[in-house]
């Protein structure tokens, strides 16, 4: 992959107030990913910046004042990292991410970070200061050959190995299992693998919209043709009855291997201890807005 383009750019907010289901504030302090995910849903922030570049072959880095009265964001939920990546590899050099984190040290946010990156380990120590922070880790296969494919981010390897510093640092971890591709993502698999190093596995279906619906459509059709017509069936004909099955199936599951298993809002409302809990978020649209957020729950 070529160096992407980057440009200094300055913003007046970092912080922008939030309609995400799980918070009340986001900050992104980039603008593009050069993790280059073939299935990124932020690909569309294109058409709001400007760029007519492809897709991971740009990042803006973001700069801002210092954050007037940061107590003032005390016991508000802050996601890091909504349409970017915060510690794609340019952060180690820029270190926005960091300046954020300092900025906001001691002010009481409820921090939710997330990444596909390593990097992160660098701000453990600093992160541990927030009250009930969390972090999560994108992990939709333990092929790499596949993920290479996908994205240019770190290993899975190297996301498991920071996934579990942070749980044993006592720091709330997430793996986020998104997108599942069905057919190819070997969700039993992967809840095996972490969750005796994580507090909640997420689960979340690939949805195909805007212009990497055919990138990805073209790709199940050169490399796994036999899925194809499954494809066709979820992605054209509009069929729900693939995530209906897989969604009893990893109900029964979890069962098995004494892990909670909710879906959509109802984890807003319980308690997450060890072991993991699994949450299910196959169906965005029915996904409503729930601020009253407390230290228990997501």
């Amino acid at each position: 992959m070529k160096e992407p383009i980057i440009q200094i750019i300055e913003t007046k907010n970092i912080l922008s107030k939030s309609n995400l289901p799980v918070c009340e504030y986001s900050a992104n302090p980039y603008v593009g990913c050069t993790h280059a995910c073939k299935y990124c849903y932020a690909s569309f922030m294109k058409r709001f910046t400007g760029h007519s570049e492809k897709w991971g072959t740009f990042l803006d880095v973001k700069l801002w004042n210092d954050i007037k009265n940061p107590g003032k964001y005390a016991g508000k939920e802050l996601f890091i990292g909504s349409v970017t990546d915060p510690y794609n590899p340019q952060e180690e050099q820029y270190e926005r991410t960091r300046a954020l984190l300092l900025q906001l040290k001691d002010s009481g946010v409820r921090l939710n970070i997330s990444t596909k990156s390593d990097l992160i380990l660098r701000d453990l120590d600093l992160i541990r200061t927030f009250p009930n922070a969390r972090v999560s880790w994108s992990i939709n296969t333990l092929d790499e050959s596949f993920r290479e494919d996908m994205d240019c981010a770190v290993s899975i390897a190297r996301r498991l190995a920071a996934m579990k510093a942070f749980y044993l640092a006592g720091v709330r971890t997430a793996c986020f299992i998104s997108p599942i591709f069905p057919g190819i993502t070997d969700v039993k698999g992967i809840i095996g693998k972490v969750k005796a190093q994580c507090n909640y596995i997420w689960l979340e279906n690939l949805n195909l919209r805007g212009g990497y619906k055919t990138v990805i459509m073209d790709y199940i059709q050169q490399n796994y043709p036999q899925h194809l017509p499954l494809y066709r069936e979820i992605y054209q004909d509009k069929n729900r009855g693939y995530w209906m099955a897989l969604d009893a199936e990893l109900k029964d599951f979890a069962a098995s291997l004494g892990l909670d298993y909710v879906t959509n809002d109802d984890s807003m409302s319980r308690a997450f201890d060890a072991p993991p809990i699994i949450v299910n978020f196959f169906y965005h649209e029915q996904i409503k807005k729930n601020r009253r957020l407390s230290s228990d729950r997501l």
